[in-house]
């Protein structure tokens, strides 16, 4: 009896074909991954039986790509194959008819081959990554090269030169670089868009870059062109595996941030083998680095959001708990910390005796380092030994209290309660002081070293104050000024 089988496709066919799964046909080529009809819908199901009846149904257009081989018709399907070469042009683009809501035209399954609907960029600046439309422009961003094109419109010029704009029926019109030899790599999760400012990276050069209207700055030339050449160039490519670039912009806090991740094991860790941080318009310069490794970064109305694990994170939240990024997923608490550089009188040896600060309690100074102070060959040829100054840490005020019954300082109920004595800070006037205590080991020439020696030797020293883990933990902290007093050292 014959059998009736509804195709509700246009320009399909049956296909007589074998199971993928049986052998007695052995090697079977498997078109566009099918296996045939469903056992539901009256299909043989996975066997290594001779099953011939199996039947599956394809397009007339082999993959159902645009322009690829056609089938013609006849009493029985048959190709017409030229050039059975496929050809993957990474430097093109192809685009569709119509679509009108109001008149309900929807042509956008339409590539007609009649119609010249292809528009190529130079091949030899690499695949096209990323396109992004604005006003009547197409940005289109390749690896070696970042162009614009007319959409809707072309550009023609007068015998004088001067630019006009006239109707045309393109729909991508005349392609135009922009000046400098920068692209996007093959980065374009490193993309982020504010107002009229354009931010990503670009790999292959080491920049960081932001496009405004027809021009392009090097962002990352603000004080980090050796971090941002460093680290996208290798710094997060393990064993031959490029390193994820992510990107985002920080509506909350008008910055630009970018995330840079070593690949290989460490890329589906949640805590290491990355290193964020964020680029402000305002101060031109870049401003932090943070302690969360996104997934993926964006902005959706005033709110700044990641995505981690599959998992969406607001950032910024009301009442929330300062200092710890993705919770839930078990990251820890990570202190804030700012480093930087106490220089004054930039030619005079220096003997640093205090450290102070204004804002709230809950600041400590994590290390107090002096610059190279000498440099002497142990033995051999090549074992050197480095002396410099560094102190011992400074506990922030709640942190540094004790009473001579506890050697450990104390904190809660018991500091409150009890006379106590400061390790750390002290309060003056609202203002947090400190004595720096030498904790070096002795170098040549020295009669009193370490902790008999009150402040810290140096022509500069480098700084890291940071937050203590007892003082309201999860609180605000504010911080406005950091100082040192000093005096010269003789005989310099």
């Amino acid at each position: 009896m014959a059998a009736i089988i509804e195709v509700k496709y246009f320009n399909t066919f049956l296909l007589k074909k074998v199971n993928k799964s049986v052998t007695n046909f052995g090697n079977i080529p498997v078109w566009n991954g099918s296996t045939g009809i469903p056992t539901s819908k009256g299909g043989y199901p996975n066997t290594t039986a001779d099953v011939p009846n199996n039947w599956v149904i394809e397009e007339s257009r082999i993959h159902g790509g645009y322009n690829n081989t056609s089938v013609s018709f006849g009493a029985k399907a048959y190709l017409v194959e030229e050039e059975p070469n496929g050809t993957r042009r990474s430097n093109s683009l192809i685009y569709s008819g119509i679509f009108n809501s109001r008149t309900g035209i929807n042509r956008t399954n339409v590539f007609s081959v009649a119609d010249d609907i292809v528009k190529s960029v130079d091949p030899a600046n690499g695949s096209i990554q990323k396109l992004y439309a604005e006003d009547t422009n197409l940005n289109i961003f390749q690896e070696l090269k970042i162009s614009r094109a007319l959409i809707d419109k072309d550009a023609i010029y007068s015998a004088e030169g001067g630019g006009t704009v006239t109707s045309s029926n393109l729909v991508i019109g005349a392609i135009q670089p922009y000046i400098g030899k920068f692209g996007i790599s093959t980065d374009p999760t490193s993309f982020a868009i504010y107002g009229n400012n354009k931010y990503f990276t670009d790999r292959n050069n080491g920049v960081v870059l932001r496009m405004s209207g027809g021009s392009l700055t090097e962002i990352s030339n603000a004080g980090m062109i050796d971090y941002f050449r460093d680290r996208l160039s290798s710094g997060i490519n393990v064993g031959g595996v490029n390193g994820k670039i992510i990107g985002g912009y920080d509506i909350h806090n008008k910055q630009y941030v970018v995330s840079t991740q070593l690949a290989g094991s460490q890329e589906n860790t949640l805590n290491s083998g990355y290193e964020t941080l964020a680029f402000d318009d305002l101060v031109q310069g870049w401003t932090s680095f943070f302690t969360y490794k996104p997934d993926q970064m964006f902005t959706l109305g005033n709110g700044f959001y990641s995505l981690k694990f599959g998992s969406l994170f607001e950032h910024y939240a009301q009442g929330g708990t300062r200092n710890l990024f993705y919770s839930n997923l078990g990251n820890t608490a990570q202190p804030t910390s700012i480093t930087f550089v106490f220089n004054p009188n930039v030619s005079q040896s220096k003997t640093f005796k205090t450290v102070n600060y204004e804002g709230s309690s809950g600041w400590q100074i994590s290390s107090f380092d002096s610059d190279n102070t000498g440099r002497d060959l142990t033995s051999g040829t090549t074992n050197w030994l480095n002396y410099d100054d560094n102190s011992a840490i400074v506990y922030s005020y709640v942190q540094g209290r004790y009473d001579s019954t506890l050697p450990t300082p104390l904190t809660g109920t018991a500091a409150v309660l009890r006379p106590f004595y400061q390790a750390g800070f002290d309060r003056k006037e609202n203002k947090y002081v400190a004595n720096l205590i030498n904790a070096s080991t002795s170098a040549p020439g020295e009669i009193h070293f370490g902790s008999a020696i009150s402040g810290i030797k140096a022509f500069y020293a480098t700084v890291t104050i940071s937050t203590d883990a007892v003082t309201n933990p999860g609180g605000e902290k504010e911080l406005f000024s950091v100082g040192s007093d000093y005096i010269a050292n003789n005989g310099y």
